[in-house]
């Protein structure tokens, strides 16, 4: 059996069912419904206010669809079955739910006054999913995971751009979420920082991982990928494999993209 044909038959890691999002009359998602498996690596493109980054932040519940739901490993996230309606949690429930789902933002999102280690030990204790020392033992792993080990006493101003990066996802990584959502995460990098993150996350992505990737790094793209999804004013335009949606789009607006990026 090939990984795409176990993707295939994997019960779903992530399921977007008919999500629709507006920001007062300007419809930003138009029903999005996508599904991914356990392990896959899928990349969204697309031009600048096409929705990506809102489709992320409503996977996570940072933004609330007004119609359509997300749910992570068959459990909707953010509200709750009655019959055949659904309910919103509670703020407390939904912060539980949001420790499955990691968050790799555009900009670190760090602590400032916090070491890096305090930065990636902080949310397992926050949840009460480890003790203080159980926290930091796995904190200093997954920071000699994304090669950080030695600057564990470091606060976010003494590091790079780069290296505040990978310690935003030693943290996502350190409430052993099931999907991690990486929101354009070199795009506030200097050019030569941008490929000891993409390292890292290429590294996550041979290791079984489900990731959900928006990005403009089309030959990053083009390698890690299991699927491509591009999507233009709200919409999935065309999805599928790399070798499909880059190398043969099907879709004229796809094309169109492609051309002004590679």
């Amino acid at each position: 059996m090939t990984v795409t044909d176990t993707l295939e038959t994997a019960p779903a890691a992530l399921e977007i069912h008919g999500v629709h999002k507006w920001y007062g009359a300007h419809r930003v998602l138009g029903g999005i419904d996508l599904t991914i498996r356990p392990g896959e690596v899928t990349v969204v493109l697309g031009p600048s206010g096409s929705g990506k980054s809102t489709l992320l932040r409503v996977i996570n519940h940072l933004e609330k669809p007004e119609r359509g739901h997300v749910s992570i490993n068959g459990e909707p996230i953010g509200v709750k079955r009655h019959g055949e309606q659904l309910k919103e949690l509670s703020e407390r429930a939904i912060l539980a739910q949001r420790g499955r789902i990691g968050f790799v933002f555009q900009n670190f999102n760090l602590f400032p006054h916090l070491t890096v280690l305090d930065n990636v030990a902080a949310a397992p204790v926050a949840t009460g999913k480890l003790t203080k020392p159980e926290s930091q033992a796995l904190a200093k792993e997954l920071l000699e995971r994304v090669g950080l080990g030695e600057r564990i006493g470091a606060y976010p101003r003494q590091l790079s751009g780069g290296q505040q990066q990978r310690v935003a996802i030693a943290r996502a990584l350190a409430l052993r979420p099931g999907v991690i959502l990486f929101d354009e995460p070199t795009s506030a990098l200097d050019p030569e920082l941008v490929g000891e993150v993409l390292a890292v996350i290429k590294d996550l992505a041979t290791s079984g991982t489900t990731l959900v990737i928006v990005t403009h790094e089309i030959g990053f793209a083009r390698e890690i990928a299991d699927r491509v999804v591009f999507i233009d004013g709200g919409r999935i335009v065309e999805q599928g494999p790399p070798s499909e949606v880059l190398d043969n789009p099907q879709h004229e607006r796809t094309r169109d993209f492609l051309s002004k990026v590679l």
